[in-house]
């Protein structure tokens, strides 16, 4: 029998069409497992999730460049290849523990909440926001006729760095229905622990303006441990500071003494002076 060869576009469509268990055609044998093979992505674990009509695959690959998650999601109508949907995000290892934060969340805000109004309204309900390098992470709760359902919407920036295993796309969605949160948190949370990263997730950066000043928060770690330092830029001149992780508690606890002192000065001054005075 003549071997039939595809091209990664062929396997892809093909992927779509019929997905099988959760690596569809790009994991069997043949032409497709030879191009996934050539690649140079490795395929560590795979779970799957099953939330009313939809199928979640949640894959844990690595690439040179690191351990990332593929989730796909899987929409199949009512005849057996009809109707068939499929979308995706892609996000780091490093990046998955905020979102299983952000999914506990959800679920405790989900469960406060309690049943749908009369009206089925289309309406967002709690929105969260996550932030990595130049990829953004939008997070909403949302409630129609069908019912409530999260949707997590990643966009990426154009230009250099949009490459690599998060390929090409500038936005990618998935849609989860709330019955669902728990069950795909939990294989989530699995993930992490057999193949999350070792070394400790740093907070990120922050920085915010004064009058002509930006102060700038940095967060990193070197063989001495993890550190916070703090700049002050007004431009052409930059000051900065390093302070240790384990002097941290008190820095913030002088910071906050001195505003509350500052605080009751300026509203004994204000109290000396009257409304109109000083």
């Amino acid at each position: 029998m003549q071997e039939l060869h595809l091209s990664h576009s062929d396997c892809v469509n093909l992927e779509q069409r019929y997905p099988q268990d959760g690596r569809g055609w790009m994991g069997s044998s043949g032409s497709c497992s030879r191009l996934r093979q050539g690649s140079d992505i490795q395929e560590l674990a795979s779970k799957r999730v099953d939330i009313q009509k939809k199928r979640f695959y949640l894959d844990v690959k690595q690439s040179v460049r690191g351990r990332f998650l593929k989730i796909a999601e899987v929409w199949i109508g009512k005849g057996r290849h009809d109707n068939i949907r499929k979308s995706k995000l892609t996000l780091s290892m490093s990046m998955a523990p905020a979102l299983r934060y952000c999914l506990g969340d959800f679920i405790d805000y989900y469960a406060r909440i309690g049943l749908r109004g009369d009206d089925h309204a289309h309406r967002v309900l709690k929105s969260e926001f996550i932030e990595r390098d130049n990829r953004k992470y939008f997070l909403d709760l949302k409630e129609n006729q069908r019912g409530r359902f999260l949707r997590i919407r990643q966009t990426v920036s154009k230009g250099h760095g949009t490459m690599g295993y998060y390929g090409q796309g500038i936005e990618q969605t998935i849609v989860l229905p709330a019955q669902g949160l728990i069950e795909f948190r939990d294989a989530l949370s699995q993930l992490i622990e057999d193949y999350g990263d070792d070394d400790p997730e740093l907070p990120e950066a922050a920085s915010f303006r004064v009058d002509n000043k930006r102060f700038y928060f940095d967060v990193g770690s070197n063989r001495y441990g993890v550190f916070l330092k703090i700049s002050e830029v007004r431009q052409p001149y930059r000051n900065t500071i390093t302070v240790p992780l384990k002097a941290w508690a008190r820095f913030g606890e002088n910071f906050i003494r001195y505003e509350e002192e500052m605080r009751r000065i300026f509203n004994c001054h204000k109290e000396k002076n009257g409304p109109h005075g000083g």
